[in-house]
């Protein structure tokens, strides 16, 4: 599986970049600001992005998207209960960072189960709501069944998302991280913030871990 980290934005917030190596195809999830470094790398390494997948709707995770659209169109997906979020960026967190964001309008929203097909692996959405209403982690797994989740705002390394921004809930979060608990010890996580993870590290060493 070939993918590649972007810190983007005034949080750092980590978008990466999946790519087929037969088909040269990419996508690209969470871009949080201006997205230069991550246009110049496609161009340099000839490879064609179709397709832009949000783990949920906040500003610094949509920031830099009308700078990846051209290329993909409306194959942008988020979680269809944070659809509006995207059409209307607003909120305490675009404040905040004193960050503007104009809203799309031509996205496909996607809900818990989806399978996204992709060239070299299959993606599965799972609707994990908590950080938002309609924060959903992508299961991504390529053709020799290795697998890695993307997390966004769910779950870090040794922490999760806050809970008191528009659509935040503890409860629905604790819910989501008992789903996460299901999952097997080794699956690596890819998070929205900070250094990569596994399943097995969050339960051995995350103290909001459900125990």
């Amino acid at each position: 599986m070939n993918y590649k980290r972007f810190p983007l934005g005034a949080l750092w917030t980590n978008g990466y970049l999946f790519c087929d190596d037969e088909t040269r195809e990419a996508f690209f999830v969470d871009p949080g600001g201006d997205t230069q470094e991550v246009r110049d790398y496609l161009a340099a390494n000839s490879l064609k992005l179709t397709m832009i997948l949000l783990t949920h709707g906040h500003i610094d995770h949509i920031a830099g998207i009308h700078e990846l659209v051209p290329f993909v169109g409306d194959n942008v997906y988020i979680g269809e209960r944070d659809a509006f979020m995207l059409k209307h960026p607003s909120g305490q967190l675009q404040a905040l960072l004193g960050v503007h964001c104009e809203g799309l309008e031509k996205f496909q929203t996607v809900s818990e189960g989806r399978v996204i097909d992709f060239p070299g692996c299959k993606i599965k959405v799972m609707e994990t709501p908590g950080h938002t209403e309609g924060s959903v982690c992508y299961l991504v797994t390529d053709r020799e069944n290795h697998s890695v989740l993307l997390s966004g705002d769910t779950l870090f390394a040794q922490s999760v998302g806050r809970t008191d921004l528009e659509g935040g809930d503890d409860l629905k979060l604790e819910v989501s991280l008992r789903r996460l608990d299901k999952l097997a010890d080794s699956l690596h996580v890819l998070p929205g913030h900070g250094p990569d993870t596994s399943i097995a590290s969050e339960r051995e060493m995350n103290p909001y871990w459900p125990r």
